[in-house]
């Protein structure tokens, strides 16, 4: 009897991963009354398999891509393009060039990496090398390498990660079934999951030299970095599910900051002092503020999922996609996630020093369609953001 129920409960928990992993790459406010061209104060706180490829080098842009729709507006790619992009400054190189900003991505067709420069408004392939089906890309902050996600096999249960350069030339891949990986620009953090926890491991950015940063009970669990350090952990949201949020430090002590919350997604500021986070309760999404240091949580004015969100270099400001009038008739984040529901967003600007929510974009009015934006990116300087439409999968930047 007691090997049978054994039995069942490995089982369960192997499902359980399962669910997970299929979350994780395919599933991907109280509301406030707004004025669509001003802007709204903070309250007060409160408690609350892969081909060679080919290098390619191809100056003229694909047909249907790069259109300027306003000024500041410019669908980049058509797409659909992978999530995950980078948005990267590029100094001028001598006295008769200029600086400019990059945006580089990855064709999810294809897998072949493109990118734009913004001011010159010209849009270069840099790397054919064939990778059908990613689902996902972190880049280093360079953009000279970017670690994409896919799955294999009979089933599609495996995760394969491949570091892919930018320019197509080498690359390698991680192990298999990683379930969550952050990057930054001189390291990057793994997660293996499994019936018995979670190990976190840091390594360099060429995948070696890999040592254990944490190790948890806990199995369903997203990581990032949170300033030096240390990192952030979460537990997967669900609208059904009571999640937390943790500060891990450098020793491996896991710190709760947020939760028991349903639905939590959490994104730490660069420097690791602030952590967004969105959640679900009676009264619809609602999403704060929360000082890791203090311990204190400030409420937010506006309402949307942590991952339609980016925080810029310098931790000071926030930009969302924000929904207008979400329909209360979904499991949010789930239903997003799934695709089962899309939003059509603006875009928003919190201020977070200033304590101030602004509206930046209206996309139905200047684009005349709906968006439903995921996968933020800004540039150090804060003068593009860009997002991708997780409606048609097409690629957009907008000048700050």
């Amino acid at each position: 009897m007691r090997r049978t129920i054994t039995i069942i409960a490995v089982v369960i928990v192997l499902v359980g991963i399962g669910v997970g992993i299929y979350l994780y790459f395919f599933m991907r406010p109280s509301r406030v009354s707004i004025t669509p061209n001003g802007s709204i104060n903070f309250p007060t706180a409160g408690q609350g398999t892969l081909g060679t490829g080919v290098i390619a080098n191809i100056p003229s842009a694909p047909t249907g891509a790069a259109e300027m729709v306003s000024p500041r507006l410019v669908e980049i790619s058509a797409g659909p393009v992978v999530p995950g992009e980078s948005v990267v400054d590029i100094p001028a190189t001598n006295a008769s060039s200029s600086p400019d900003v990059a945006v580089n991505y990855v064709e999810r067709e294809s897998g072949n990496v493109y990118s734009y420069l913004i001011h010159a408004a010209t849009l270069t392939r840099t790397s054919n090398k064939t990778i059908p089906g990613i689902q996902s890309a972190s880049w280093l902050p360079d953009a000279s390498l970017a670690f994409v996600r896919y799955l294999s096999g009979t089933d599609f249960s495996t995760i394969n990660t491949y570091a892919l350069p930018a320019n197509g030339s080498g690359g390698f891949f991680l192990p298999q079934n990683i379930a969550d990986i952050a990057v930054s620009s001189t390291s990057i953090l793994t997660l293996a999951s499994g019936v018995n926890g979670s190990i976190a491991s840091i390594e360099h950015i060429d995948g070696t030299h890999a040592v254990t940063a944490f190790t948890t009970p806990l199995s369903m669990l997203r990581v990032s970095f949170a300033g030096t350090g240390h990192y952030l952990a979460f537990t997967k949201p669900s609208s059904k599910l009571l999640g937390y949020a943790f500060i891990v430090d450098s020793a491996g002590n896991f710190s709760r900051i947020a939760g028991p919350l349903n639905g939590l997604v959490a994104l730490a500021s660069p420097s690791g002092g602030l952590v967004l986070v969105s959640f679900t309760n009676s009264s619809g999404m609602q999403m704060e503020l929360v000082n890791t240091i203090t311990n204190e949580i400030i409420p937010l004015p506006i309402a949307t999922i942590a991952d339609k969100c980016v925080w810029t270099s310098n931790s000071s400001t926030i930009y969302c996609g924000v929904p207008v009038n979400p329909s209360e008739n979904f499991a949010y984040p789930d239903d997003w996630y799934q695709g089962v529901v899309h939003f059509t967003d603006r875009i928003w600007k919190i201020d977070v020093s200033g304590r101030y929510a602004q509206l930046m974009l209206d996309f139905s009015k200047v684009a005349g369609g709906s968006l439903d934006a995921e996968a933020l990116a800004v540039d150090r300087s804060n003068s593009v953001l860009t997002f991708v439409n997780k409606n048609d999968g097409s690629l957009w930047s907008y000048s700050l």
